[in-house]
């Protein structure tokens, strides 16, 4: 395990830091449920957060506080003077340490992670194997309801940090961008998986599968096998990376990795994804 990494904190750090005045804890769980006529229906983890979380967490609503509302594209981002403000008023700001984990998968913690990012705030950790290990561990867990003070945060915009399709289409064919894929291989292939539209990927692109940076516990793989998972599709830290997905959340646990554990400095995530650009028949996508 990375353990080195300042972004990344074990379940043991955490039990210890528990109860620190400054320290805001947040369950950012949420679920997607695969539709019979295809893509997913999103469920809010708010009830499996009712029914026990990490002691002192708050819940931290992706879907309905955190996105824009009103639109066929999920999760899409919203305006970052916007996002400043929802993020202060559910207790994150200057003198705050924050640790985001969820269930089931890291990235709904990684997209909060990468959304704080982008507003210029930079003490959040994601707990290494989430949820899941903290319960496989046999460590307390709580079913109050907790909401954590208002904050004050000042934005320090980096909209860098997301891309839209323009820039995407804009580097195919660029050798010093790499164009990355964070679903799995049949996804990328086109040949199985959910599609969000036309199946396939976009063209030029490498894959390197969110799923596949984690260990049977949830936990990310130790850092040498991560950074040959990267650096074997030509994912160097010299290189732009824009990185994508269905809908931009598993994308953020790539660029996560990259870096938070990797230090790659030029990392970006293409916000609206496959949910976007599969549709859209003038955006160039490949198969097989």
């Amino acid at each position: 395990m990375p353990a080195h990494a300042a972004h990344l904190i074990s379940t043991d750090d955490l039990a210890r830091r528990l109860g620190a005045p400054a320290l805001r804890v947040f369950d950012c769980t949420t679920y997607l449920k695969p539709r019979p006529e295809g893509g997913y229906a999103v469920e809010t983890g708010l009830a499996n957060y009712r029914t026990g979380h990490i002691p002192g967490a708050a819940y931290l609503d992706l879907h309905n506080d955190f996105s824009v509302q009103g639109t066929p594209l999920r999760f899409t981002l919203p305006p970052l003077a916007d996002l400043v403000q929802r993020f202060a008023a559910a207790g994150i700001g200057h003198g705050t340490q924050v640790v985001l984990y969820s269930h089931a998968s890291p990235v709904w913690a990684t997209r909060f992670w990468w959304m704080l990012r982008a507003v210029g705030f930079d003490d959040a950790a994601v707990l290494d194997g989430g949820l899941d290990k903290w319960k496989a561990e046999n460590r307390p867990l709580e079913t109050e309801v907790r909401q954590h003070p208002a904050a004050t945060l000042q934005l320090r915009a980096r909209p860098e940090v997301f891309v839209a399709k323009d820039a995407m289409k804009g580097a195919i064919g660029r050798a010093d961008t790499l164009t990355l894929n964070a679903l799995s291989h049949e996804q990328h292939k086109g040949t199985g998986g959910v599609a969000y539209g036309r199946a396939g990927r976009i063209a030029g692109s490498s894959c390197v599968p969110a799923a596949s940076l984690m260990g049977p516990d949830k936990a990310l793989k130790p850092i040498a096998e991560l950074r040959a998972e990267f650096e074997g599709v030509g994912a160097t830290p010299g290189k732009r990376t824009l990185v994508y997905c269905g809908g931009g959340i598993a994308a953020t646990l790539d660029a996560f990795v990259l870096t938070a554990v990797l230090g790659h400095t030029d990392v970006a995530v293409y916000d609206n994804s496959m949910q976007e650009w599969s549709n859209d028949p003038s955006l160039p996508m490949e198969q097989g």
